[in-house]
C-alpha cells in the first residue's frame, strides 16, 4: 500500500510571539516493510535558523527557531509513503518469563538495544494494581506474544475510548483507575502492565488510516496522529506492533513515523515561546491512499 500523509498543525495567538523555538517528530522512518519516499516540511513563516538530525532511539528530528517573531505559525509535512507490514503469528514467540531473563541476562548483545525499554519512564510509571492486572495474561511459559494480545483484548473490553476524560498530563495510574481515555493514555497504560514484568516494550508514534462508514465519502482531514506500543519477542522474532486502542496487530493502515519510551520521546511538534497570549492551536491530518 501507499500513501499520502498531510500533517497540519497552526499556532494562533492574539498577540505576537517574540522568540520560538520548536521541535517535529513528523517524519515516517525507514524499515525493512515501510519506505518514506518523499517528505517535505513547510514552516510559516520561514524560520530564522532550520536543522535537522536524528534523536537517541533514531528518529529524525527538526530543529527550527523563530528570532524575529511571529503571529501566527504553519507546519504543514507531506509525507508519501510505502508499506508491506510481513504477517506475524503471536503463538510463534518465545515464553515471556523466559524472554526477560535473556534481557536481563549480561553480555547478551542481542537483547541489549531492547534491554532500554524495560523499565519506568517520565510518563510511564510503575504501579501496584499493573502487576495484578497482567498476571492474569502472564502464566509462566506462555508465548509473549499470544499473553500480549489477550492482555491488550482484556483492555479493549475494560476500558472505554473518551477524547473528553485525559489530557496529555494525566497520569498513567489516573487512566487505569478511570479506564477511559485516548490512544496514547492506552499505549502508557499497556507499557506500563508490560514493563511491571520487565518486559521490552516502546512506545509507536504514527497514523491511523481511517475508513468512512458505509455510504459516506472520505473527510479529508479527519484522520489523526495515533499511539500503539511495540513488543520485542525475542531476536528470532523481533518487534511486533499491538494497538490497544482498536484491539489488533499493527496492519498496513498503521504508518509508522518512530518510537520511544513514551510520548515525551517524541511528540510530533514540541517548542517554548515569549510573548503571545489567548493561544489557539489547531491541528487536521489526512491519509490518502496512493
Amino acid at each position: 500500500m501507499r500513501y499520502r500523509i498531510t500533517h497540519n498543525t497552526s499556532y494562533l495567538s492574539r498577540e505576537p510571539i517574540s522568540v520560538g523555538h520548536n521541535q517535529a517528530w513528523l517524519r515516517p522512518r525507514d524499515l525493512p516493510w515501510q519506505s518514506c519516499d518523499t517528505f517535505d516540511l513547510q514552516i510559516e513563516p520561514t524560520p530564522s535558523i532550520q536543522t535537522e538530525r536524528s534523536d537517541a532511539f533514531g528518529n529524525t528530528v527538526y530543529n527550527f527557531s523563530f528570532n524575529e517573531g511571529y503571529d501566527t505559525l504553519c507546519v504543514t509535512a507531506v509525507s508519501e509513503v510505502t508499506i508491506d507490514r510481513p504477517a506475524v503469528e503471536t503463538t510463534r514467540t518465545p515464553a515471556w518469563n523466559l524472554l526477560t531473563a535473556r534481557c536481563l541476562a549480561p553480555g547478551r548483545s542481542a537483547e541489549f538495544d531492547a534491554l532500554q525499554f524495560c523499565y519506568p519512564s517520565p510518563l510511564v510509571r510503575i504501579f501496584p494494581e499493573a502487576v495484578n492486572y497482567v498476571r492474569t495474561s502472564f502464566v509462566p511459559k506462555r508465548p509473549i506474544g499470544e499473553a500480549t494480545k489477550e492482555l491488550m483484548q482484556r483492555m479493549f473490553e475494560d476500558f472505554e475510548f473518551d477524547p473528553h476524560a485525559t489530557t496529555v498530563s494525566t497520569p498513567v495510574e489516573e487512566v487505569f483507575t478511570e479506564k477511559r481515555g485516548v490512544c496514547q493514555d492506552f499505549a502508557h497504560v499497556l507499557l506500563a502492565l508490560l514493563r511491571a514484568l520487565q518486559l521490552p516494550c516502546r512506545y509507536v508514534s504514527g497514523y491511523l488510516r481511517t475508513d468512512p462508514p458505509p455510504g459516506k465519502e472520505r473527510l479529508v482531514g479527519a484522520d489523526a496522529s495515533h499511539a500503539w506500543v511495540s513488543v520485542y519477542c525475542g531476536s528470532e522474532v523481533g518487534w511486533i506492533d499491538f494497538d490497544p486502542t482498536n484491539n489488533m496487530l499493527a496492519r498496513n493502515d498503521h504508518l509508522l513515523v518512530g518510537w520511544g519510551r513514551d510520548y515525551s520521546d517524541l511528540p510530533p511538534l514540541r517548542g517554548v515561546y515569549l510573548g503571545g497570549s489567548d493561544s489557539r492551536l489547531e491541528v487536521s491530518v489526512d491519509v490518502a491512499p496512493l
